[in-house]
């Protein structure tokens, strides 16, 4: 018996996460967290009775509390609960599926404890990776990565010499505004921008994938989670989202993951790896297929792409702040308090005032968090 926790069971991945729970009687839930989506934690708690669960708010905490009475559950709130969630001792393995740099602490706790990691919470390496990888390796904890993406990388990487790596080909589905150039861009409304035409993800997450954003920020994990400086990461528009990721090696052999866009093959590729078990789920037809096509991504329209470059080499605290303003101005952008432009304005902005910390530590990160959102919050303009 596999016993898991769950950071974000109401989100997306943590849904899915559960799915997979229920077709695989070896899996016990001993933990969930979420934010406030009471109601559906408490369906979840019902379904697979953990020992412990985490709201983010007390008020949250609170309702669930009153809502769960009659059953053995232990209720905590806020960072204090994330953490002893990251640290109990009936868990193996902690699926990190909250969004946003709140999953930072939890990743190091559950780490420094033993937890092996499947890690979908890309902020946590985009801003923390110098200090989660050598924390990993130290305690001997394996991070596996859940994003479709890197779970293709990870798979294209199993059973081959890592040292021979030449380049990874990260692909993208090129997003809903694919094709379209910056004036057509202009008026673009959340409703266009939630319209992702292959993947089913969370709001913010699909915002990030039509910016372009969402590739950066994985460029980033990826050159944290495989050891690649990132020249040696290019970014392939894959629109038809087949080739999940490709790994080339020096001898020119190319080892690619394909599969149909469905997230739960990676979350649960993470769960039983080594091991590959059975899948419910449509499968790749290439007679109906007909073609796969590629095609360089725009990073003159799509400028999410070539500003995490920027970060990248700044180096230090500044991915931090590319993450931390992106972060602040989607949610500005979902709320329809600014233009879809704007959030590349916002991010550009919070990175030319940032005044760069060469290797940060937590309370440096979360100060340089803070640091972004204030610039946003003060520089918004529709």
């Amino acid at each position: 018996m596999k016993r898991i926790g769950v950071l974000g069971s109401t989100g997306s991945i943590g849904t899915q996460t559960l799915e997979i729970v229920r077709n695989n009687k070896d899996l016990q839930v001993t933990a969930l967290a979420a934010g406030t989506s009471v109601t559906l934690m408490e369906q979840q708690i019902r379904e697979f009775l953990p020992q412990l669960a985490v709201m983010w708010t007390e008020e949250a905490a609170r309702d669930l509390k009153e809502r769960v009475a009659d059953l053995p559950v232990k209720v905590l709130c806020g960072m204090d609960g994330l953490l002893t969630l990251a640290a109990m001792e009936d868990m193996d393995i902690l699926v990190t599926a909250i969004v946003g740099m709140i999953g930072i602490r939890p990743t190091i706790a559950a780490i420094s404890a033993g937890k092996t990691i499947a890690l979908a919470n890309k902020e946590t390496l985009v801003t923390a990776g110098h200090i989660i990888m050598p924390l990993a390796a130290e305690k001997k904890v394996p991070i596996l990565p859940v994003d479709s993406e890197h779970s293709a990388i990870f798979q294209s990487m199993n059973g081959e010499n890592r040292k021979r790596v030449s380049k990874i080909l990260l692909t993208a589905s090129g997003g809903p505004f694919r094709g379209k150039k910056r004036e057509e861009l202009a008026d673009i409304t959340v409703e266009d921008a939630l319209k992702h035409p292959n993947w089913s993800m969370g709001r913010k997450i699909t915002v990030d994938s039509s910016t372009l954003v969402n590739k950066g920020l994985e460029v980033i994990e990826a050159k944290w989670l495989f050891n690649v400086e990132p020249e040696n990461i290019q970014v392939v528009v894959q629109p038809q989202s087949v080739i999940h990721s490709m790994v080339e090696y020096e001898d020119g052999g190319i080892m690619a993951q394909l599969g149909t866009p469905d997230m739960k093959l990676p979350i649960q590729y993470a769960l039983f790896y080594p091991d590959r078990r059975p899948l419910p789920g449509k499968r790749l037809d290439f007679y109906e297929m007909k073609s796969i096509t590629f095609e360089k991504p725009d990073t003159d329209t799509f400028l999410g792409l070539p500003l995490a470059y920027r970060a990248i080499h700044a180096g230090g605290s500044m991915p931090t702040v590319f993450n931390a303003a992106n972060e602040r101005a989607v949610a500005l952008f979902l709320d329809k308090k600014i233009r879809f432009l704007t959030i590349y304005d916002l991010i550009q902005g919070a990175m030319e005032n940032h005044k760069v910390v060469e290797n940060p530590s937590v309370e440096q990160i979360l100060e340089a968090e803070a640091e972004a959102h204030a610039f946003v919050e003060s520089h918004r303009r529709s």
